[in-house]
């Protein structure tokens, strides 16, 4: 006997729900994404008069509503956690109490994060933070001097540290321990949880790049970071991630004269053309932006995106920590199209004495990226306090400029 569920089956598997499209599809992806949401309105109506029975039609609406996730939804029509200092490990207890005799704000450093592969795979983070120092002749941090305050051996014995490149960690000398040593290392753990996981949401690593000194002339002075160290920072990234592995400034802008032109009319990747591919940005402004540009105002040939702000060639990212500063302004420039960072916490204090105020604002601003010391609540502190998005994902629509269509549940992982 016809069964009319089987019409429903065929018309949603012509239009290719099933499965990922190809560059057809894609081609034709407005016709689709302007007209599917009209078929999903009414299947999703149909499911909830039905009683006992409607696997099918079940099957049927979730393939529909991750056929139009997959097209039609765009990197910056999402929001995910991310972590701070996502490298970070805090100082011995010994260290810790030498650093608060000095100087209380030190409390600041202690927290931990979890390898990064850990934060990716059991926290669903979606962004991490690297601070990065130049370190070109290598060697620069192999001894971690603060040691020597509390009686001990200052060599780390690390042969990665005598190797020239970028290091990674939060204070040289002071509060230096960490998951990963240098940004190559840190870089090579996402690329292999990246590449045992094909199919993840796009992830963002933001870089800082510090080269301010500390407790001179005690300590010895840093090496300033400038256009050319920038492009062997550039250089970096891409022995470990190829450019078809990435979401370059190059590719979003196309045919645009600018990039924020491009963000602002044809817009961010869609789901299928960002999954399993990572994107950098700059967490640095002022300045430092300007040595990263150095003259390529749209970032041509570069692979961070800048810490920029609205009006300028290179607008697509902006970093607002503050989401109740900034309570007006996030929402306004993630409606207009631009990708934004922001902090649910910052130096434990939210941790500490459990005040969810900047956390709760920060998610329901819409910046796409919310960044935490705190996927999982630190029990020394007995708040509780934590942050993740409602109902544990690892990914939702974004509360600001997701799409009517879309659906938390076909955007994970």
């Amino acid at each position: 006997m016809w069964k009319p569920w089987r019409l429903w089956v065929g018309v949603v598997w012509l239009l290719g729900v099933a499965g990922a499209p190809g560059e057809a599809w894609a081609k034709g992806a407005p016709s689709y994404c302007e007209r599917t949401p009209a078929l999903q309105t009414q299947l999703e109506g149909l499911l909830s008069m039905m009683g006992p029975g409607k696997t099918v039609l079940s099957l049927v609406v979730a393939g529909l509503n991750r056929g139009l996730a997959e097209r039609c939804v765009r990197l910056n029509e999402l929001q995910v956690i991310g972590s701070h200092n996502s490298y970070h490990v805090e100082p011995s207890p010994e260290l810790l109490d030498l650093f608060l005799m000095f100087d209380p704000a030190a409390i600041a450093w202690q927290y931990t994060h979890p390898p990064l592969a850990f934060q990716f795979q059991a926290q669903g983070i979606r962004q991490i933070e690297l601070d990065v120092f130049a370190d070109p002749d290598g060697g620069l941090y192999a001894d971690r001097i603060a040691l020597a305050l509390i009686g001990q051996d200052i060599a780390s014995n690390e042969p990665e540290l005598e190797e020239p490149g970028f290091k990674v960690l939060h204070v040289q000398h002071s509060d230096f321990d960490t998951t990963c040593l240098t940004l190559v290392s840190c870089l090579q753990q996402v690329k292999a949880w990246s590449d045992a996981n094909p199919g993840h949401l796009p992830i963002m690593v933001l870089i800082e790049a510090k080269d301010e000194d500390f407790f001179v002339p005690i300590l010895p002075p840093v090496i300033r970071i400038d256009a050319a160290l920038f492009r062997d920072l550039d250089a970096e990234i891409r022995s470990v991630f190829p450019d078809e592995r990435m979401i370059l400034p190059d590719h979003v802008r196309g045919k645009h004269a600018t990039l924020e032109q491009a963000v602002l009319t044809t817009g961010w990747p869609t789901l299928q053309r960002a999954r399993g591919k990572v994107l950098f940005a700059l967490d640095n402004g002022g300045a430092k932006r300007d040595q990263y540009r150095d003259g390529a105002d749209s970032l041509q040939g570069r692979v961070l995106f800048t810490n920029s702000f609205p009006g300028q060639p290179d607008a697509a990212f902006v970093k607002l920590n503050d989401p109740l500063g900034d309570a007006t302004l996030i929402p306004e420039l993630v409606q207009e199209g631009y990708i934004v960072r922001t902090r649910a916490d910052a130096d434990t204090v939210q941790a500490r004495n459990g005040d969810t105020t900047m956390r709760d604002a920060a998610l329901a601003s819409g910046a796409q990226f919310v960044s935490t010391d705190y996927a999982d609540p630190d029990p020394r502190f007995g708040t509780g306090y934590t942050v993740e998005l409602p109902g544990g994902v690892v990914a939702r629509c974004n509360p600001v400029n997701g799409p009517a269509y879309c659906r938390d549940a076909a955007i994970a992982p």
